[in-house]
């Protein structure tokens, strides 16, 4: 299938009157930036000289922050620790344009917090601080109160699922009906084995990883993408499935007979923190934007691709979109018939 630039571009300029409601774990990521010169005589393990510190949201709070960046309005539930982390998670989100009124702050939870070590563009490690247990009850009700106050003036609902306890069954379920009931479309990157949870949604993204094991596919045994799409298309209550494969691109499944493929746009991989991200939003702000699902996914595509040639969390825009179309070195990819392998 080709695609046409000038509808491409068209989409793309419609993503700045598209409301965004974005729900599931908010994350804070911290960067600490430095040299390596030498090895510590303690350990075999390079020895860091601290340059700087920086921070960024992570997890659905990415996903909004880049919802923002591409022009869109980006409004974002979820939940975060009382503490200090959670006060600079607000801090960091409003300073990248996201309306984060919708993040309680929580006593009883600690703020889920990555930190990277990052030295001559390299990450070293990376320290997690999470707490993963499912939110208590009213919890659940304040998060789903403030989701109904957002939707009526939504375009397109992300529910961004790091398996953090957030986005709990019951949950899903009530977000998935109101959502139904206003014509909302609802996407949704997944986590865990059992996708049966996200039933009556309009498009799940997973990576290749998460749809072998949730189809219950074997790829050493010779199973494939086309595969593993089929059987979830076949068994779950969505509309589409779309599934990313890293360097070899992403497969849309409209139905469980059709597939297409496309291959990955990025041109050299530094770090694919924050790619799934890209892709959800682009797909989102496309979506609403009304845009057709292939073109929305050939858009996520580019995104994805712009995204890992970035080192860090990247920030996508509009502008980064459509210098793509313009790249005479980058020629646009184009959908062909999925293949079995």
């Amino acid at each position: 299938m080709h695609v046409d630039p000038s509808e491409a571009v068209r989409i793309l300029r419609e993503f700045q009157h598209q409301h965004i409601l974005v729900v599931g774990d908010v994350m804070l990521d911290r960067y600490l930036w430095g040299n390596v010169a030498r090895v510590s005589p303690e350990a075999p393990v390079p020895i860091v000289t601290k340059q700087r510190t920086s921070s960024s949201p992570g997890g659905a709070g990415n996903v909004a922050v880049t919802v923002a960046a591409l022009g869109g309005h980006a409004q974002l539930v979820g939940i975060a620790g009382a503490g200090p982390d959670g006060r600079e998670l607000q801090a960091v989100l409003l300073e990248r344009g996201v309306d984060s009124s919708g993040v309680a702050l929580s006593p009883r939870r600690k703020t889920t917090l990555k930190t990277r070590v990052i030295a001559h563009n390299q990450q070293l490690l990376r320290i997690d601080e999470e707490d993963t247990e499912p939110i208590e009850a009213e919890l659940a009700e304040d998060l789903l109160a403030r989701i109904e106050a957002r939707l009526p003036s939504s375009t397109a609902v992300i529910l961004s699922d790091y398996a953090k306890g957030v986005l709990t069954p019951a949950l899903l379920c009530a977000v998935m009906a109101r959502a139904r009931h206003l014509g909302i479309p609802v996407l949704v990157d997944p986590k865990g084995t059992d996708f049966s949870r996200y039933n009556g949604a309009s498009l799940l993204t997973p990576n290749k990883t998460e749809a072998f094991l949730s189809a219950g596919c074997q790829p050493e045994h010779g199973a494939g993408v086309v595969d593993a799409g089929v059987r979830l298309m076949s068994s779950l209550a969505i509309a589409a499935l779309l599934i990313t494969e890293g360097e070899s691109g992403m497969t849309l499944f409209e139905r469980p007979d059709s597939a297409i493929h496309l291959p990955a746009s990025a041109r050299v991989v530094y770090d694919v923190t924050g790619a799934g991200d890209a892709v959800i939003a682009t797909l989102g702000l496309a979506l609403g934007a009304g845009g057709s699902l292939r073109m929305a996914t050939y858009l996520a595509n580019l995104a994805g691709g712009l995204a890992v040639e970035q080192i860090g969390t990247a920030i996508i825009t509009t502008s980064a979109l459509e210098g793509v179309f313009e790249d005479h070195h980058h020629p646009l990819p184009l959908f062909s018939a999925a293949r079995g392998a």
